[in-house]
C-alpha cells in the first residue's frame, strides 16, 4: 500500500468534521473511475444499513454496519476523532465509457491509500 495523499486525507477529515454530504469528488482507483458525493462514515453506514434492513435476504447483515458506531473510542461513538482511512461515496457511479453504473448511484467505500488520482467535482452522464 502506498502512502495516502495528505490533501485527500484532509478533505476526508473535513467531510467527517462538517458532517456534510455535499462534497463532490472523482477518484481513480484500481483502474476504475468513481464519481459522486462523499458522506461522513456514520451517515454512509446508516444508509447501507437501511438498504440491507429493507431486504428480506440481506437484513441480517445490516447490524455489521451499525455495530461499530457505538464502540468506545470510535469517532462515531463519541471518542476522539481519528484520521480517515477511507472515502465513503453515496450517489456514486463507476464510469464505464459514457455510462455510469449503477444508473441510480451506489454506495462505495474506497481506501484513501489506493487512490491513484482524484479531482474535486463529479462527472455528468449523457446518452448523447
Amino acid at each position: 500500500m502506498s502512502k495516502p495523499d495528505e490533501l485527500l486525507v484532509d478533505l476526508a477529515t473535513a467531510v467527517e468534521s462538517e458532517q456534510s454530504t455535499q462534497m463532490s469528488l472523482t477518484v481513480v482507483t484500481g483502474g476504475a473511475v468513481i464519481t459522486g458525493r462523499l458522506a461522513p462514515e456514520a451517515v454512509w453506514r446508516e444508509r447501507v444499513s437501511q438498504v440491507l434492513t429493507d431486504s428480506e435476504k440481506l437484513g441480517p447483515f445490516a447490524a455489521v454496519f451499525t455495530e461499530r458506531e457505538a464502540r468506545p473510542g470510535s469517532a462515531a461513538g463519541g471518542g476522539p476523532a481519528r484520521v480517515p482511512t477511507h472515502l465513503h461515496f453515496h450517489v456514486a457511479r463507476i464510469l464505464q465509457g459514457s455510462m455510469g453504473i449503477p444508473e441510480t448511484g451506489g454506495m462505495y467505500r474506497v481506501a484513501i491509500a489506493e487512490v491513484n488520482a482524484w479531482t474535486v467535482g463529479d462527472f455528468s452522464y449523457s446518452d448523447r
